[in-house]
């Protein structure tokens, strides 16, 4: 069986602002191909973000919660209202209203013509019509999902659509499209789940507030595998751009983007216990961009450390029971001087040491 490894770059938007913009209460983000610039809904107004740290205004639209781009459009929730705006000339073009709508959270679209948008409070999930701008076309298809929906993503291959929810041990539901019928596709143990959505190669991002991560599930959802970084804090309706393989996290007052890049890197160490587990860190010496890598077949206490060439522990990476599953604790964010270290990995009863070197 052929596997595919991904590496992770993480970076925040924090150092330069144009025209005085700033993030201030982040929920939805989404990226423009056609201006290669992201969009992210910003309390009443859209904030475009080239991807370096510059800001500006998109235009005067008002988009609260979910965003979505379809076509040349970028449609967005504010209120009881979807509203879609060209990705052009920044012009409103439609507006949508969903009668009796309670709290309108995530969207989604079928990539033609149609639009999906949970109601958070009222448990309901709508459709929206789209292929007459002028005269959108709404329709309630589910009435009670049973738990509290939040983001939501297409799934064509499966003609569905799939949904995360909020609340303790939040489930992955799917909604049939043929039928509108609803059914659970995964249980987790993750609190508020945010948002999710979809990469290349069908796997699947999902965005929770407790622990605070990010999880990529299989395409099946047979297997998951965690992403940690201290730089998360109550991530929200997370996407992901497929023209450049990166996954956007608006996280209230700030942005981060994780950039995804293959590789095909071995397990380098001839250790047991490293193989055993899979363990890698890669690429190493280490900068920003790289990461831990690890697989428990079980739940299991696991804990990291990052010691001096004296012993002195400097730097806990990871302390506590894990879950089975693949897991990736990213550099960034764990700032460490240039200099030689060892990561030391305690696993059962057993303890592995690696060399690890810091760029300046």
């Amino acid at each position: 069986m052929k596997y595919t490894i991904f590496f992770a770059l993480v970076f925040i938007l924090t150092s330069y602002h144009l025209s005085g913009q700033t993030y201030t209460y982040t929920e939805s983000i989404e990226y423009d191909p056609i201006n290669q610039q992201w969009l992210a809904s910003n309390g009443d107004r859209i904030i475009a973000d080239d991807g370096q740290g510059n800001l500006s205004y998109f235009g005067t639209g008002a988009t609260s919660y979910g965003l979505e781009v379809m076509g040349d459009i970028v449609f967005g929730i504010h209120g009881g209202n979807v509203i879609g705006y060209d990705l052009n000339t920044e012009m409103e073009v439609s507006v949508a209203t969903i009668p009796g709508a309670s709290f309108l959270n995530g969207l989604t679209n079928d990539g033609v013509s149609n639009l999906y948008a949970t109601d958070f409070s009222s448990k309901k999930i709508y459709k929206i019509d789209v292929s007459d701008l002028s005269n959108p076309v709404v329709s309630e298809i589910v009435s009670n999902t049973q738990t509290t929906p939040n983001g939501i993503v297409h799934d064509p291959t499966n003609n569905r659509l799939l949904f995360v929810n909020w609340g303790s041990n939040a489930a992955v539901k799917a909604v049939d499209l043929a039928t509108n019928m609803v059914s659970i596709v995964t249980t987790t143990n993750l609190m508020n789940i945010d948002g999710i959505d979809e990469d290349n190669e069908g796997y699947y991002y999902l965005s929770s507030w407790s622990p605070a991560r990010i999880t990529r599930y299989n395409p099946d959802f047979t297997m998951s595998e965690i992403i940690s970084t201290p730089l998360l804090s109550a991530p929200a309706d997370i996407g992901y751009a497929k023209e450049i393989d990166m996954l956007g996290i608006p996280m209230s007052s700030e942005v981060l983007f994780i950039s995804f890049e293959q590789d095909t890197v071995p397990v380098s160490s001839e250790n047991v216990l490293a193989r055993e587990l899979n363990l890698k860190i890669f690429p190493n010496p280490v900068s920003a961009k790289s990461y831990i890598q690890f697989d428990l077949n079980e739940s299991q206490s696991v804990e990291i450390e990052v010691l001096d060439v004296s012993g002195k522990v400097i730097k806990n990476l990871y302390d506590g029971v894990q879950p089975a599953g693949r897991h990736r604790i990213l550099f960034a964010g764990h700032e460490l001087a240039a200099g030689i270290y060892f990561c030391k990995f305690k696993y059962k009863n057993s303890i592995f040491m690696e060399k690890i070197c810091i760029g300046k």
